[in-house]
């Protein structure tokens, strides 16, 4: 994969370096937001791996910018601000993964490496497959367009969220608990102490304007999600 690490801390940066290029990894890297931005905007990369503290413009700036430029490439935050507030405010803002500094080698290796098989699959699908079109009741996706409309309006979705959108209705009226929806849609065994399903599943809810009284995403209490009527 061709990957973009943003990240201003020498050590770190020439460890992700040399671990992530001994899996043939292609790693540019860049020493603050700035940098990182215009790389970012310059280059076709597979994946961003994007520290927040970072000099010139934060990551979440850096990620605002990208979300304004329409680039959808995946982006994976670093970070050693492990508040709810923060991790919520990058997710909410576009990144589609975080992890907590110090981390561990194998951890980003694993996540990277899940990311790299989702793609792989999807451009297999989009090469052998014609338009696949999901719905439920006035809420239909288009697999190949990766469009979504609820009542004739489009709604804009990151890729998370639309692979977790996707992933309900290929399933619709089967609860689907949250270790399912965390291997099926992050591709990798997380801390079942996370809440990123949670927050996910609320952002859906909030871009498909699902109220309590046009409900489709449901919450089983004790069991996971569903959409049904």
């Amino acid at each position: 994969m061709n990957i973009l690490l943003v990240e201003d801390e020498p050590n770190v940066a020439s460890l992700l370096h040399r671990c992530l290029s001994e899996d043939n990894h292609k790693i540019g890297i860049a020493t603050n937001g700035k940098m990182g931005l215009d790389a970012a905007l310059s280059n076709n990369y597979d994946l961003i791996l994007l520290d927040i503290m970072l000099p010139e413009l934060s990551g979440l700036e850096v990620l605002e910018q990208l979300q304004l430029n329409k680039n959808t490439t995946p982006v994976i935050l670093l970070t050693a601000l492990n508040t709810t507030e923060m991790l919520v405010k990058g997710l909410n803002m576009g990144a589609d993964d975080y992890i907590v500094k110090p981390f561990k080698i194998e951890e980003i290796k694993a996540r990277i490496n899940a990311l790299k098989r989702r793609l792989d699959k999807r451009n297999t699908d989009h090469d052998h497959k014609s338009a696949k079109t999901l719905g439920f009741q006035n809420l239909s996706l288009n697999d190949r367009e990766k469009k979504v409309y609820r009542a004739n309006t489009e709604i804009k979705l990151t890729a998370t969220e639309f692979k977790l959108l996707k992933y309900l209705l290929e399933n619709k009226d089967r609860v689907l608990s949250r270790e399912n929806i965390l291997e099926k849609v992050w591709g990798v065994d997380y801390d079942l102490g996370t809440n990123v399903v949670d927050v996910y599943i609320n952002y859906l809810r909030k871009k498909i304007n699902d109220t309590p009284d046009n409900r489709i995403i449901h919450t089983i209490i004790g069991m996971g999600y569903v959409i049904r009527s």
